[in-house]
């Protein structure tokens, strides 16, 4: 007979090699449905004498809006599950910092390692070498393929930027002039946004003119400087295409009160941030990638592997689109979630 474990879940947040933060969690909240891999109820297993299985969660940037707020969810998540201690460091946007922290936590022989790369390639050899030692290793958002026997929890980054770009195709005036805001080079969703934004977008509208392209890394000060130079350098600019939120907020903050306004912008994650913008009418329209279904996939897969059920997995979320017509029910999800009061 299969026997319910008790729930000795504990939180801990510590400092590895002085480089960790730890975000501050958040209420729990209902997970939206993943739409690619729906979850599944963790299954019972057999006592295990108490035994308690840490695992190290490595965000890629906790001053990142969705890398803290993915890092917040997977703390409320893991009080879900038994016998489950999750540490959280902050990767500080830089890969020297994240594979220090993958290489500590080799060496400190965690039951499970989750990585949230700041470049997949950077953070190849240091996944493999975790790998290598035996620990079940996880990849997610984004998640680093070609590494046998490790894991992954993800979206897909291509869909999660085509469906904007389907819908841009009618929304973009004939003959528009656009900025476009790049994610890291050599991170897996800021090359393949870009790339479905190619293919669905650019391709299709021959018409349309890229006025300033720049990688803003994410970050909503660099995008927010980068908008401030094509306001500078041109008449007019008739849309934003960011490759995340938290980019095209910082354009959207440099046109405030300006010529500019009401521009079009599209971005890529459903922050809260963003589904108040798209709700105050600035904002055009985002993708969700939603970190509470990302959570509660990453702690089921994390107790899959640890209890021996499977060991190697993959699976994704679903992409669903928020725009003024339908922003209220996102709104509602984070104001369950607290992250909207």
């Amino acid at each position: 007979m299969k026997m319910k474990l008790i729930l000795a879940v504990v939180l801990v947040v510590a400092l590895l090699a002085g480089c960790a933060t730890t975000p501050a969690p958040a209420p729990a909240a209902p997970a939206t449905p993943a739409q690619d891999a729906p979850a599944q109820d963790a299954p019972e297993a057999p006592p295990t004498d108490g035994e308690v299985f840490r695992v190290a969660y490595i965000a890629r940037a906790q001053a990142d809006a969705f890398a803290a707020w993915l890092a917040n969810a997977v703390l409320e998540e893991a009080a879900n599950y038994p016998n489950i201690e999750v540490t959280v460091f902050d990767g500080q946007a830089s890969d020297s910092v994240v594979n220090t922290h993958i290489e500590n936590a080799i060496v400190n022989q965690f039951d499970v390692i989750i990585v949230q790369p700041h470049n997949g390639e950077a953070q190849r050899p240091f996944v493999e070498q975790a790998v290598a030692a035996g620990i079940h290793t996880i990849t997610t958002n984004a998640r680093i393929d070609g590494i046998p026997g490790s894991s992954s929890v993800d979206a897909d980054p291509f869909e999660q930027a085509a469906v904007n770009a389907r819908v841009a195709i009618d929304q973009i005036p004939e003959g528009a002039n656009v900025v476009v805001l790049n994610g890291p080079p050599g991170n897996f969703h800021a090359d393949e946004r870009r790339r479905a934004w190619q293919a669905e977008f650019f391709d299709a509208r021959p018409d349309v003119t890229i006025v300033g392209e720049q990688i803003a890394n994410w970050n909503i000060d660099e995008a927010m400087s980068f908008m401030e130079d094509w306001m500078i350098a041109n008449d007019r600019i008739d849309a934003i295409i960011s490759m995340n939120d938290n980019m095209a907020l910082g354009a959207l903050e440099a046109v405030r009160g300006t010529a500019f306004e009401g521009l079009l912008a599209y971005g890529v994650d459903g922050t809260a941030e963003a589904v108040l913008s798209i709700q105050a009418g600035e904002m055009t329209q985002t993708t969700l990638q939603s970190a509470y279904d990302l959570a509660e996939l990453l702690l089921q897969t994390s107790y899959r592997l640890l209890m021996g059920l499977d060991t190697e997995i993959h699976v994704d979320v679903g992409n669903p689109i928020v725009t003024i017509d339908n922003v209220e029910d996102f709104i509602e999800l984070h104001r369950r979630a607290g992250a909207i009061s």
